[in-house]
């Protein structure tokens, strides 16, 4: 069972290059389950036990289920959909030395550049394309081997292996061809999409790492793959809210895009998003304004994006006795300056979850004198205030193009997911909290 998770996985994110294409597949997944697709331009019919969805800006989207308008709280888990990489410029080519071609491109969230050296790399997002007066979007997928980013022999960088600054505008550039490829690069976009060179008149697109997932080790223990942060945490979140049901709660699947550029887009966790969607669901089942107000009040909210799992090389820079492992189950995240917005309660609230799915648990902290990451957790919960719970995957290499986790943690993550969607989470008085 842990493998096929796994290779689910695997073959999930294989069909994923992009954001944008991560959500087109969810739709899909959620359409073939009865799903009713709602635009946030047009009036929204609920019924009562009714199961939709909404995306905003082709990157994020929300999914609820709705038992009755007599529901008390909302249960939400909240991933992402987007990853590390490198967005290609407007005005993308570069003639250099009059004999290749290369794209040029900008950093997209905090990677390790190394690793994007020497691997086959294609090009996936989305265009927008003119059709007579309408504008169009369109996804995207060069699906082959396109573009390369060359290292510099070691004879030209001797001190190459002792530390090196990398570049973004000289050292991470993607050759596309030679110089017989000047001019091609658009005409190759519009044909992959069937267009016209000429009205394909914008485009978001972004370098990704073409080696497929793979599952490894003495025992098969490991498997490695491109975009497992936060792919692993979106794609066991959605398994675990087609799967759950509550009577009780309205179930909420949200992933959100620009998680790794600090969410602060019109579908980023900084955004109206998940309140516009809270609110409508509210209105729409003719519910007062207070009752939604009570309702956010007793809700739960699982931030799931994946974790540090102890370095073999590097434990010194793990916390001393919160030290979690790939095949060990969900990691728990705290942080004394609520760069994670787990606390005493929602940490409680989880373990007693992840008791009642028999599934194992771990914590997390950076070390003391290393600071880490935040997440969405906190930034979302600027917006919509609700006990929290920050969680993830341990992962090793996390923001290279090929990150490295356990086999066995996805169906865990996916079970503990199950399980809360399954589970009412009752607040009974002031500091009292039942799981039903």
């Amino acid at each position: 069972m842990f493998e096929t998770a796994t290779q689910n996985l695997i073959d999930f994110i294989a069909k994923s290059p992009s954001c944008y294409h991560v959500i087109q597949n969810f739709r899909t997944l959620l359409t073939e389950a009865g799903f009713t697709e709602l635009a946030e331009t047009k009036p929204w019919g609920l019924t009562e036990g009714g199961q939709y969805f909404t995306v905003r800006g082709d990157s994020s989207l929300i999914a609820f289920k709705i038992p009755g308008k007599d529901f008390v709280n909302f249960q939400i888990v909240a991933s992402h959909s987007d990853s590390p990489s490198f967005k290609i410029k407007e005005n993308e080519e570069l003639l250099t030395d009059g004999h290749y071609v290369e794209l040029n491109t900008e950093k997209y969230g905090g990677m390790i550049c190394a690793p994007w050296f020497d691997r086959p790399l294609s090009i996936a997002g989305k265009a927008v394309v003119r059709t007579g007066s309408s504008f169009e979007t369109r996804l995207v997928n060069i699906d082959r081997d396109l573009v390369m980013i060359p290292n510099a022999a070691i004879h030209m960088n001797r001190q190459v292996n002792e530390g090196y600054a990398y570049h973004a505008q000289k050292d991470m550039i993607p050759l596309f061809g030679d110089e017989t490829a000047k001019g091609a690069f658009r005409s190759l976009i519009a044909d992959s999409i069937g267009a016209q060179t000429a009205d394909v008149l914008a485009t978001d697109l972004f370098l990704y790492n073409r080696m497929p997932g793979t599952i490894w080790g003495a025992n098969r223990e490991f498997f490695s793959s491109p975009r497992l942060d936060d792919l692993q945490c979106a794609y066991a979140s959605m398994r675990a809210f087609l799967e759950g049901q509550n009577p009780e709660s309205v179930s909420v699947c949200c992933v959100f895009d620009n998680e790794e550029v600090g969410s602060t887009t019109k579908q980023g966790a900084a955004s109206t998003f998940l309140s516009d969607t809270l609110e409508r669901i509210n209105s729409c089942l003719n519910r007062r304004p207070e009752q939604y107000k009570m309702a956010v009040a007793s809700s739960f909210m699982i931030s799931a994006d994946n974790a540090h799992a102890v370095h073999p090389h590097h434990m010194d820079k793990a916390d001393p006795t919160n030290r979690p492992h790939m095949n060990h189950g969900p990691v728990i995240k705290f942080n004394a300056n609520q760069k994670y917005t787990t606390d005493s309660v929602s940490a409680a609230l989880f373990k007693g979850l992840c008791e009642k799915a028999r599934v194992p648990f771990q914590t997390f902290a950076n070390h003391s004198d290393q600071p880490g990451g935040s997440t969405l957790g906190n930034i979302s919960n600027s917006h919509v205030s609700l006990n929290t719970v920050d969680i993830g995957l341990a992962q090793l290499a996390m923001h290279s193009p090929y990150e490295t986790a356990g086999t066995k943690d996805t169906w865990y993550l996916t079970a503990a997911l199950k399980e809360f969607y399954n589970t009412h989470i009752a607040s009974v008085g002031p500091g009292r909290y039942e799981l039903r």
